[in-house]
């Protein structure tokens, strides 16, 4: 048996601001090799902590370790738990070609691009979430977003709600999804925000940015929890005990880049949701089902001898392997396995 899921604020609580590392835009160089064909990059494939270790030991990945061991490392992203952006999306962020540092990758405009809103590629913008906030004795949390089941009936309501509060303070609001709301401001374009993802389960004292435009941020969020609390939205949601709406959170903020994404990238994110809910059970299940598909299809590709490359993203750091050519005992007796516990680990 797995342990229980582990509160992973309590990990993160209270290191001082000043010790988070803050990561190159561009670390390291990578190895020369030929374009690959493929490029499966996953996020949330580790992460820290005694439940988490727990699990990683009862994975069983025979594709990964033969595919480990017929490519060579190729590129490493070195950073820590506390930086702002998470280790696949600094990589996601290189791969296509922006300029940018920790907490200011322009995520918001490339979703707005992807939403088909008008004015996409120009001006600075940020990605607003509608989110509930769990308040304990010691702590204010954010819940993952996804669990709200919210409808697009609901969520434009919502957000006609807080415009004129929005627009008060400049920002030009678009509706993308039912949890993809954007804003547009020059101040974006300098704002330091952390990443959702960081955010979901943990401390929020920890990921509210200190940036002097980060100050209208948390008024906004003030008068969106007074003007949402008791509204017929969120009585009728709590009425068929859904969770109401009664925050937001500011992400992926930055001046909209052009996005050159390399051909044959494949981002898999199924491990992101049990991850998030500390459900190792189910993240473990989802790791075998990435092992019995993707990765055996790419460790196929690669016995052709396919030009390949293989991307894991943990919680600090990420780590790209690419193809390599064979040595002569290689192409007799085939590769050794590579024991995927310590990779997954040093993530």
């Amino acid at each position: 048996m797995l342990p229980e899921p582990d509160n992973r604020a309590a990990r993160l609580r209270g290191r001082p601001d000043s010790t988070r590392f803050h990561p190159p835009a561009l670390p390291l160089s990578e190895s020369p090799a030929p374009p690959p064909a493929q490029h499966l990059l996953l996020p949330h494939a580790s992460a820290m902590g005694e439940p988490a270790a727990a699990a990683l030991k009862a994975l069983r990945l025979p594709n990964l370790e033969a595919l480990l061991a017929q490519l060579a490392p190729a590129r490493q992203d070195d950073g820590d738990e506390y930086s702002r952006t998470p280790p696949h999306e600094r990589r996601l962020a290189q791969l296509y070609g922006w300029q940018g540092e920790d907490g200011r990758w322009p995520f918001a405009a490339h979703h707005a691009a992807g939403d088909g809103l008008p004015g996409s590629d120009q001006g600075a913008w940020a990605l607003v979430t509608p989110v509930h906030w769990h308040v304990g004795s010691d702590q204010i949390s954010l819940l993952d977003p996804a669990l709200l089941n919210l409808g697009e009936a609901e969520s434009r309501a919502l957000l006609e709600i807080v415009r004129p509060s929005f627009e008060e303070v400049g920002w030009r609001v678009h509706w993308g999804a039912p949890l993809r709301w954007y804003a547009q401001h020059e101040g974006f374009a300098g704002m330091e925000a952390a990443s959702l993802e960081r955010a979901i389960g943990r401390n929020l004292d920890l990921w509210i940015s200190d940036h002097p435009a980060a100050r209208t941020v948390r008024r906004l969020q003030v008068e969106a929890q007074m003007l949402w609390h008791g509204h017929a939205v969120n009585d009728a949601r709590e009425a068929r005990r859904e969770l109401p709406v009664n925050s937001f959170w500011l992400s992926g903020c930055g001046a909209a880049q052009p996005a050159r994404p390399p051909t044959g990238l494949r981002v898999d994110d199924r491990l992101r949701a049990p991850l998030l809910a500390g459900e190792w059970e189910a993240w473990v299940a989802a790791w075998a089902e990435l092992d019995a598909g993707p990765i055996a299809e790419l460790r196929a590709a690669a016995d052709r001898g396919e030009a390949l490359q293989l991307t894991l993203c943990g919680e600090r750091h990420a780590r790209s392997w690419q193809t390599a050519p064979r040595g002569l005992l290689q192409r007799w007796f085939g590769p050794k396995r590579h024991d995927a516990l310590p990779v997954l680990t040093e993530l």
